[in-house]
């Protein structure tokens, strides 16, 4: 397990941009590699939620249809009380400009799309829909959730990020300093896991104190599973002790995780986040040996109470803020 040296202090002891650096090379034929953002709108209107996204380049992807292209764009819109919608571009691997191998600074760029360490853009026509947008953003601290080398990884760069900018889609402007809150990732493996769930919660403070919690479980070999919990409050992340999953719920129109863990004090912290339909997505993802897909269930607009402090008894709750993410075969 990944241990709390990789969560940086506010004296910056760690640099998270090494985080966003790029893994892939070009030759490499089974590997998917994804830099994303989940944005909660301070407006409550909304989330969205971007992925620039590497697909077995030194194959070319698996198809030639948008999601199968070994390099893509994605955009998915979670208006509050709406259906969600992903818009999905494929591009030729030719097209792309990609910084070195673990080489800084950082950059995915490809026609009108890019991401860097604190900024991104974009620009789509798809399905007779237009999608623009040009952000900023920044944190305090990011974490290695997991690190396991060639095999695959899950970092958030921006743990607590707040995002500045405009997004545009089909004339309809949203733009703010702040625009909204939430989390830049950087995941990569050879394949997916069997399943994996993921949670971002964002507490947003009206002293300007944010307050976070993410958490990934997923299977490993011979039968084991990673846990890993990381909970920052006051300004002091952590790794949860002892993480626990007490209950784990997918239905058609509900997503729900429950868990448990220990903070550095001994005390518990108990996270429980839910996601509903209307706001619940179902996407496609493609297997990296090209054999066919699967679903991600992914709620961008979940509810989460946090109990926490002696015997439990200091609260947070956000009605939006957090993200749930089931995925699987």
């Amino acid at each position: 397990m990944v241990q709390s040296k990789h969560i940086p202090q506010k004296d910056g002891a760690v640099d998270t941009r090494q985080m966003n650096a790029v893994y892939t090379n070009r030759q490499m034929k089974r590997r998917y590699e994804v830099w994303f953002l989940r944005i909660g709108l301070a407006d409550g209107s909304g989330a969205w939620w971007f992925r620039y996204l590497l697909m077995n380049l030194g194959k070319s992807g698996c198809r030639t249809d948008s999601i199968g292209m070994p390099v893509q764009i994605w955009a998915t819109w979670f208006p509050q009380n709406g259906k969600p919608q992903t818009f999905i571009q494929g591009y030729p691997s030719n097209a792309l400009h990609l910084s070195a191998r673990r080489k800084l600074p950082f950059h995915f760029l490809i026609a009108e799309n890019g991401i860097e360490e604190n900024a991104c853009w974009g620009h789509m026509h798809v399905d007779g829909h237009a999608i623009s947008w040009k952000l900023r953003y920044h944190s305090d601290f990011g974490v290695v959730l997991s690190d396991k080398g060639w095999i695959g990884f899950s970092k958030s760069p921006h743990s607590n990020a707040q995002f500045s900018g405009e997004i545009i889609f089909d004339g309809s402007k949203f733009s703010g300093e702040p625009l909204g809150f939430g989390v830049q990732g950087h995941n990569c493996g050879y394949r997916h896991r069997s399943y994996w769930f993921w949670t971002h919660v964002y507490f947003r403070s009206q002293q300007g104190n944010s307050s976070t919690l993410e958490a990934l479980l997923y299977d490993m070999p011979f039968g084991t599973v990673f846990r890993k919990a990381v909970w920052c409050h006051n300004g002091r992340p952590q790794v949860l002790q002892r993480f626990k999953e007490i209950a784990a719920e997918q239905e058609p129109s509900y997503l729900k995780w429950k868990f448990t863990g220990l903070d550095d004090t001994g005390l518990s912290v108990e996270a429980t986040v839910e996601g509903r339909a209307p706001g619940l997505h179902r996407l496609p993802y493609l297997k990296t040996d090209c054999s066919g897909t699967f679903p991600v269930s992914n709620a961008s607009l979940a509810n989460a109470v946090v109990r926490f402090g002696k015997n439990g008894g200091e609260i947070l709750e956000t009605i939006g803020g957090a993200v749930l993410e089931m995925g699987g075969t």
